[in-house]
């Protein structure tokens, strides 16, 4: 490796220096805010980083990470996400007692885990990527130990993870010794030619199984919901964006491979992307719980993600990096909302704990209400925008009977969000819940999330464009 592709690896490189010093400084003295400030001023730098290394791009560094425009697109996604978590994060730990430093440290590697992810063109640094992201999620979920739900989501997040990691290393075997290779270029070459299927499609389909199990996507969705509700808040918006936008990024450049174009491949995505839409949105139905309806919601829309996968073109991809911002600006807004009204014994998640909220914090109900109308795709939304090219990239690709199940339950999902909205809007009860104050870092972070919701679903061209610009590069 040279001195180039370090320089291409600079937001890598930040990511795991900002670890290593935010653990020695954890070491020399514990201070919640220098930790803070280290864990934010580091993602900052590797943020900026990722405009620096721009024009270095396309870079492929050794035969296991490429540095293209796409990578960088989700690198500067992933990182700006991750630092939103962070903000949030500051002001939900705050108000508990006992020590949460080390809780920045993990946000950290997963970070970098999600980084490497997004950068990958390998079996291997896929591994490595996606085992630093989960054995720091395992921390991050389970972080109140106090909470008997906090640990009962963390072990099932553990087991989880154990059998997604069990498949893709078993996927990964089957498919090294049908073509000799881990490389997805490669991969997608031999698929072309039709060769060694009898052990290159169990692999693949092994390998797609424990992506599923991280995605949450039916049937691998069993435990997702439960994590959301035991994880803090905040941690459950990082799981709910910044990992499941690392693995999307990676799938997808996986899928350009070559092996899309199997039919058998592209009749179990449709089967699992007819199953998470219908389930998500019709489980969402009976919940009273505001981080399992996100949960059952998260599952629906990646359900809508896999339509535009099947469609296998450029333009597909460009609908699924629209749908993944307007996605992560809408998830990491609810979530915000949840950690600012959530209290130091427990979250915000009973749907009666948000009943008449518009009278009592006005602002806080009007974002609230901004996003659950873009989780439902209304316009002058994110979502409404994001749901339009997920439609046309359906369209392109002829895929009538996605399509049809997509408008149906979307449908259903504006019910649930509509509730809430009702809730929202209701009565003041006889005994209310108290509203925390809200902090600095926190307003800024849902301002600017209410500003990009709002503001890219009224004029989505300069996204738009950079999305083009970028994710044009992806091989």
């Amino acid at each position: 490796m040279n001195a180039t592709d370090a320089l291409a690896l600079l937001p890598l490189l930040l990511l795991a220096g900002t670890a290593v010093v935010v653990m020695l400084g954890i070491a020399a003295k514990r201070s919640y805010e220098l930790t803070a400030g280290l864990t934010l001023l580091g993602l900052a730098a590797s943020f900026v980083s990722v405009f620096g290394v721009a024009p270095l791009v396309p870079r492929q560094v050794s035969s296991l990470l490429l540095i293209d425009g796409y990578a960088l697109f989700y690198l500067g996604l992933i990182i700006a996400s991750a630092g939103a978590v962070a903000v949030l994060s500051y002001q939900y730990f705050a108000k508990h007692d006992g020590q949460s430093e080390e809780l920045f440290l993990l946000l950290v590697l997963a970070t970098l885990g999600c980084g490497v992810l997004v950068t990958s063109v390998h079996f291997v640094s896929f591994l490595l990527g996606l085992e630093v992201l989960s054995i720091s999620l395992y921390g991050m979920v389970a972080y109140f130990t106090g909470r008997s739900q906090a640990l009962e989501a963390g072990i099932k997040y553990l087991i989880l993870a154990s059998a997604s990691a069990a498949f893709l290393l078993f996927g990964m075997a089957l498919i090294y010794a049908g073509t000799g290779t881990m490389a997805f270029s490669s991969i997608g070459e031999l698929s072309l030619g039709r060769s060694n299927l009898a052990l290159l499609l169990p692999g693949i389909a092994l390998s797609v199984t424990g992506i599923g199990f991280k995605l949450g996507v039916v049937p691998f969705h069993l435990w997702t919901p439960d994590v959301y509700e035991g994880a803090p808040a905040p941690v459950s918006a990082f799981v709910a964006t910044t990992s499941k936008t690392a693995l999307v990024a990676l799938l997808l450049r996986f899928l350009t491979a070559g092996t899309q174009q199997s039919p058998a491949v592209f009749f179990v995505f449709s089967v699992i992307a007819i199953a998470s839409m219908c389930a998500g949105n019709l489980l969402a139905l009976w919940q009273n719980n505001i981080k399992r309806v996100l949960a059952y919601s998260s599952i629906a829309h990646f359900g809508y993600i896999l339509v535009a996968f099947l469609a296998g073109t450029t333009m597909a991809a460009g609908a699924v990096a629209f749908y993944l911002v307007a996605y992560t600006v809408t998830i990491l807004a609810a979530f915000g909302i949840v950690t600012v009204l959530s209290t130091s014994e427990d979250d915000a998640a009973d749907l009666e704990e948000y009943r008449g909220l518009f009278w009592r914090r006005p602002v806080l109900a009007i974002v609230f209400t901004a996003v659950l109308l873009s989780l439902a795709g209304i316009p002058a939304t994110m979502g409404f925008v994001g749901k339009f090219y997920i439609l046309a990239s359906g369209v392109n690709a002829a895929a009538w009977p996605l399509i049809l199940v997509l408008v149906l339950t979307s449908v259903i999902g504006l019910f649930y969000y509509l509730r809430i909205v009702v809730t929202l809007f209701s009565e003041v009860p006889e005994h209310p819940f108290s509203v925390q104050r809200l902090g600095w870092g926190t307003a800024f972070v849902l301002g600017g999330l209410a500003v990009l919701l709002i503001g890219f679903g009224v004029y989505p061209a300069p996204l738009l464009n950079l999305i083009r610009a970028t994710i044009g590069g992806l091989n």
